[in-house]
């Protein structure tokens, strides 16, 4: 497979500015709460507090995502990009075009899917 550099590049470069913006307009969301006890109920307060943590949670997803996102942009500067990071075999265009961020051939994630054999953690 020849790998249009290029093309992921810049879908790459776009993936992590829109994640940028995401992950900004998201930045309000995790800030303490704060609310006047005197006025607000306690279901209200465990609902604000409820918010914060899925906020985080979600900050905290998008920023493996943007690290994935930057770890192929290094990969597309130092030509291994499209390569398996187990067995140096080329990725299926296909689960790149799917997910540029891919590190694993397919034949990897099987065999490592196989009960007692371990998983990959992404």
């Amino acid at each position: 497979m020849q790998c249009d550099f290029e093309f992921f590049r810049q879908r790459l470069l776009d993936e992590i500015t829109r994640l940028d913006i995401s992950m900004r307009e998201a930045q309000g969301a995790m800030a303490t709460v704060v609310l006047d006890q005197t006025s607000v109920g306690r279901i209200a307060r465990m609902d604000a507090l409820q918010q914060q943590a899925m906020a985080k949670a979600l900050h905290e997803r998008m920023q493996v995502s943007h690290r994935r996102l930057r770890a192929a942009l290094n990969r597309i500067n130092a030509e291994t990009f499209g390569i398996c990071c187990q067995c140096d075999d080329e990725l299926d265009s296909q689960q790149l075009n799917k997910d540029p961020a891919a590190v694993f051939c397919l034949a990897c994630i099987a065999e490592k899917s196989i009960p007692g054999r371990g998983q990959f953690g992404y």
